[in-house]
């Protein structure tokens, strides 16, 4: 369940460099990874590091467990591509993703905020993944269960070299 790479947010991933090594499609999970959980609007930083990625040539498609009517606002919003209810860490829609993009797994990432979801599930499919810091302590209570698990395998992650990120005004 290791990820690739743990990075503070979004802004600090290094897309020239995924870029360089064949990447082309970027998977992300929605709440606590791009916007705080039910957070409606697109916020400009957001906007910028969406604008480069697409600059680059990275495709960028949402893949969110949370409902359809959410996602799909907000993807609108950010005028982005989205897969929901995806029932991550089940491998539908990582795959479903990778076909709607003609893209294969090795040239995927997956970006998320929770390992037993994003992280564990592009694993599964042979992703790139990176693991970033959840953006507010504010979740779905469901999350929060899974997230007093997580700290257990967080734990065992960092005793194998996983380095945890620092927030950058913190």
């Amino acid at each position: 369940m290791m990820p690739d790479e743990y990075v503070a947010s979004i802004a600090e991933i290094d897309l020239d460099r995924l870029w360089q090594e064949g990447r082309r499609l970027i998977l992300t999970d929605l709440d606590n990874t791009l916007v705080p959980w039910n957070h409606p609007e697109v916020p400009d930083d957001l906007l910028t590091w969406l604008k480069t990625a697409e600059g680059i040539g990275f495709r960028v498609c949402i893949v969110s467990n949370n409902r359809g009517p959410r996602v799909r606002a907000f993807a609108e919003a950010a005028g982005l591509p989205y897969l929901a209810p995806a029932r991550k860490p089940k491998p539908d829609a990582f795959l479903e993703g990778m076909r709607k993009f003609s893209v294969s797994s090795a040239a995927t990432v997956m970006v998320g905020d929770q390992l037993f979801t994003d992280v564990r599930g592009g694993n599964r499919v042979g992703l790139y993944t990176i693991l970033v810091l959840p953006i507010n302590p504010r979740e779905w209570w469901g999350t929060r269960v899974v997230r007093r698990i997580e700290r257990f395998a967080m734990r065992r992650l960092i005793r194998r070299g996983l380095q945890v990120p620092r927030r950058p005004n913190g």
